[in-house]
């Protein structure tokens, strides 16, 4: 076994493997995924990223070329990338390709819900089992420039305090600084830059009006390295699940981040929670997004559901003990 060609067969996967993810902990770890690969004796062919959005376009490609299955080798933005090239690419219905996750990256929550391991190995042996999951995906349209842009996401998207925080977060990591704690970190500065905005929410037919300081539209339930910030968000429901967290003093937000890491946020009298397929947000006046940990755009912002439309490898063991567990 080992790399096939460029052409994809049924049974090859594609690795799109990102070097930078994990501030570059990925290009030091490849040798070592790789390896692993062989030895759980899974066909794979790799391809290396080089900027952003290139998983994007080499998904495309190569689900042109014929391969059906994809290991994506990051964190939770090239995931993002590969699921939005899935999306865009026009030979095949997305749910004929199938989702394999080698986490990398500093935060890794999409899989969280799924308990994929950390260890290389661990994950890998599940790649080879190949249990699969179909869960839903959303679409976000959003401002970007003078223009409108689009993004799929199968995670979270942040607005508002959440936009700011990703956008110094991910600035660090361009400059080689990143950690779980490096998200913590600007949170606390966020804070002194960031003003609660008015805005307009519309939630398939409830509208409402509040000072938000943060929203989160959630497929899954963790953002931010861990944080819980949809805690009720079940990934195949065909609903987002939201957290509006109003107008809320500084240090109401530093005493109440311990919320956010146990699932409770949603019982503090700042924060409401809904459920919905076609969402509508408009500040008065422009606040920043990320989606699935990638800083994007900024408003007005859209969201459209579409349900059950990807297939993932998940831990479906663990899953089915967890399911049992909660009943």
């Amino acid at each position: 076994m080992g790399e096939l060609e460029k052409t994809g067969t049924e049974s090859g996967w594609l690795a799109v493997v990102n070097p930078n993810a994990g501030v570059k902990k990925c290009m030091k770890d490849w040798k070592k995924i790789s390896g692993l690969l062989k030895k759980h004796e899974i066909d794979f062919h790799p391809v290396f990223t080089e900027k952003r959005g290139h998983a994007i376009a080499l998904t495309k490609e190569y689900i042109q070329k014929g391969y059906r299955k994809i290991i994506s080798v990051g964190g939770d933005g090239t995931l993002n990338e590969v699921v939005n090239g899935i999306f865009w690419q026009k030979c095949v219905n997305p749910l004929d390709i199938t989702i394999a996750v080698i986490s990398v990256g500093t935060g890794n929550d999409w899989g969280r819900t799924y308990y994929i391991p950390a260890d290389y190995d661990k994950s890998i042996a599940l790649i080879k089992k190949e249990d699969t999951f179909i869960q839903d995906a959303g679409m976000v349209n959003f401002a970007n420039g003078p223009g409108m842009n689009s993004r799929y996401f199968i995670n979270m998207v942040g607005l508002g305090f959440d936009g700011l925080v990703a956008k110094k977060t991910n600035a660090d990591k361009d400059l080689g600084k990143g950690n779980a704690l490096v998200y913590v970190k600007n949170i606390f500065l966020s804070l002194f830059a960031f003003k609660s905005v008015p805005a307009r929410i519309v939630i398939d037919d409830l509208e409402m009006q509040h000072n938000i300081f943060s929203i989160s539209v959630g497929i899954g339930q963790f953002n931010g390295g861990g944080m819980k910030q949809a805690p009720d968000a079940i990934t195949d429901d065909g609903l987002f699940d939201l957290t509006i967290i109003k107008d809320m003093s500084k240090w109401s937000v530093i005493a109440n981040v311990g919320r956010l890491y146990n699932g409770t946020i949603g019982k503090h009298k700042k924060v409401e929670m809904h459920q919905g397929r076609q969402i509508i947000i408009e500040p008065r006046i422009p606040v920043l997004m990320e989606a699935d940990g990638e800083s994007l755009g900024q408003s007005p912002f859209t969201f459209s559901i579409i349900p059950k439309s990807l297939k993932v490898v998940v831990n479906k063991e663990k899953l089915l003990k967890q399911s049992k567990s909660q009943k």
